[in-house]
């Protein structure tokens, strides 16, 4: 087999894994790109990995450019440490909340220094559900970007507060318990669920075996959403 095709597997291999351990440790703040400073880390760490896998640069040995992969892990965690002890280092690497409108009002110098246009602005709040400015009783960008709205109280959706319907004590997260027809035990043991409860309840939608349901996740209020598998042909 070509050396050089093995070299490639070698160098790929070898940045796979150190790609995966480093980006455990950089922690999920810098993958989700909180900021454009974690944007723009992400997008360097991954150039730089694939300038050792595809190796364009030929005085850049393999060694060489996995250590500028851990160094440039290591500076990241440098600077969100940094971030934590000092606030005011925080703002000047991953910058601050600007408030756009204010009591109904659109901060016009706000705007100037977030380089902001009413085309952009009215987008933005499109996305958050606000078609009218009329609307907005604040509107904030954050620093990554993204605009946080508050609407004024007319323009809220009713909650089941307002309309008085009943509200469950301790709402559960919809959790599967039963995938492909066999019980996740770890989410049962979690939620103190037992086989013969589930089994109960399936029986009640007329199904006879776990192995007859495909999927079955247990709702916030406590009820099973049961889908059944398909017949065989």
């Amino acid at each position: 087999m070509d050396t050089h095709f093995l070299s490639m597997l070698l160098r790929t291999s070898l940045t796979f894994l150190f790609m995966l351990v480093l980006t455990r440790l950089l922690g999920k703040k810098q993958l989700s790109h909180l900021t454009f400073f974690n944007y723009v880390t992400g997008i360097t760490f991954g150039s730089i990995a694939a300038e050792v896998v595809i190796q364009k640069n030929q005085d850049l040995p393999l060694f060489q450019g996995l250590a500028s992969l851990v160094w440039w892990a290591l500076l990241t965690l440098l600077v969100g440490h940094i971030g934590l002890k000092w606030p005011k280092a925080r703002i000047a690497i991953d910058g601050e909340p600007t408030i756009i409108i204010r009591n109904g009002r659109i901060l016009e110098s706000a705007m100037a220094k977030a380089r902001l246009n009413l085309d952009d602005l009215t987008m933005m709040l499109r996305e958050r559900d606000a078609f009218s400015i009329r609307e907005v009783e604040y509107a904030i960008l954050e620093p990554h970007g993204k605009l946080s709205v508050m609407k004024k109280p007319e323009y809220l959706n009713a909650s089941k507060k307002d309309v008085g319907a009943q509200i469950p004590l301790h709402p559960l997260i919809p959790t599967e318990i039963i995938s492909d027809g066999k019980y996740v035990d770890k989410n049962l043991k979690e939620l103190g669920i037992s086989t013969r409860w589930v089994e109960r309840r399936i029986k009640e939608a007329g199904i006879q075996s776990v192995a007859d349901v495909f999927y079955a996740e247990l709702q916030s209020d406590r009820s099973l959403f049961i889908d059944r598998r398909d017949p065989l042909p």
